[in-house]
């Protein structure tokens, strides 16, 4: 048993546990649910965000706990998409059924950033962050580019050496994304690549300058109004 765990509850999760023990069956003395919930980044806080109710049937001697439903309900909590189709024999009542569909995350660009940033408040205590100037972020990526090169590049080699059974979906996502990639020689990817940094650096430059004189002009403004 770990002593030095400690479980962060979110209001929702109290909410819950009491619209459930006032929904309970008038026999009933108690609820049984599960507690949903991620480890935190340092592995000695457990924080729970959600909850729902598992049904039993209690005794004076036992309390049978319905696995099978909480089953189901972890399953249903777990992000999934379903769609329902219609079922049966024609002329009788018809039935619907709930089939699988496949689920993707997508994110505009500005939804990105933003979760890009939240990510990053995980490994402050404060749960703060800093907003980051544009060339900041221009080398985090390109850093991170990097290092997932570096992955790529290792898995073809293992592949090319045998060492690693080679993915035809892998394969056909590296010949479309190589494909996407504009031919231009090294010394005209290297003049666009510095054109675009001396624009990003001028209008850093001006951002900066502008704030600048706003500053200079609210303190002359006061000394001014003091006079």
């Amino acid at each position: 048993m770990a002593l030095n765990l400690v479980a962060k509850v979110h209001p929702v999760v109290f909410f819950t546990i009491v619209d459930s023990y006032e929904r309970r069956n008038p026999d009933a003395h108690r609820v049984i649910g599960t507690l949903l919930g991620t480890i935190g980044v340092d592995k000695g806080a457990i924080e729970i965000t959600n909850c729902f109710c598992v049904p039993h049937n209690e005794s004076k001697e036992e309390v049978a706990v319905e696995l099978d439903f909480a089953k189901d309900m972890y399953e249903l909590h777990r992000f999934q998409g379903y769609v329902s189709a219609s079922m049966g024999v024609p002329g009788r009542t018809p039935g619907t059924m709930f089939a699988p569909i496949p689920v993707e995350v997508i994110s505009y660009l500005p939804e990105i950033v933003g979760t890009n940033a939240t990510q990053k408040s995980k490994y402050n205590r404060q749960r703060l962050v800093e907003p980051t100037t544009d060339l900041h972020q221009i080398s985090e990526a390109t850093q991170n580019m990097e290092a997932t090169l570096d992955i790529l590049i290792a898995y073809v080699d293992d592949v090319l050496s045998g060492k690693v059974q080679a993915d035809n979906y892998i394969g056909r996502e590296l010949t479309r994304m190589v494909n996407q990639v504009p031919k231009m020689s090294a010394h005209d990817f290297e003049e666009m690549l510095n054109t675009n940094m001396k624009d990003l650096l001028m209008v850093i430059y001006l951002s900066q300058l502008t704030k600048v004189n706003v500053s200079l002009n609210e303190k002359l403004t006061m000394l001014v109004a003091t006079q």
